[in-house]
């Protein structure tokens, strides 16, 4: 890997650039906070060579919001599932939308 090839993963937001020390710095949180989302199971973090985690940006958006949540009074374990099911309400809205545009483009061709 060449040094630019490096710099290129810089932009990249699932890149695990981060680690549990920084990522929780970044956050306002506690490692253990970070270890709790891992064992609800809304982010998994990458490990190093040596086994340390690893976090990226994408995975640090997902933490921050489970942190909001957590921070006006709601328990970690809800948090996590709060944000699986936003999350997974977004994609299901999204893929009605592309139904939608298939099934009027559809009607149009008739």
């Amino acid at each position: 890997m060449t040094a630019d090839d490096s710099f290129g993963r810089l932009d990249d937001d699932d890149y695990p650039a981060y680690t549990m020390g920084r990522a929780a710095e970044l956050l306002g949180a506690t490692p253990g906070f970070l270890r709790a989302l891992g064992e609800h199971r809304l982010i998994t973090p990458l490990r190093s060579e040596g086994g340390h985690r690893r976090y990226s940006r994408y995975q640090l958006r997902i933490a921050a919001r489970a942190r909001e949540i957590v921070d006006q009074g709601t328990p970690i374990e809800a948090a996590c599932r709060i944000v699986i099911l936003e999350d997974q309400l977004e994609e299901a809205q999204r893929i009605n939308a592309e139904y939608r545009r298939a099934a009027s483009r559809n009607a149009a061709d008739i």
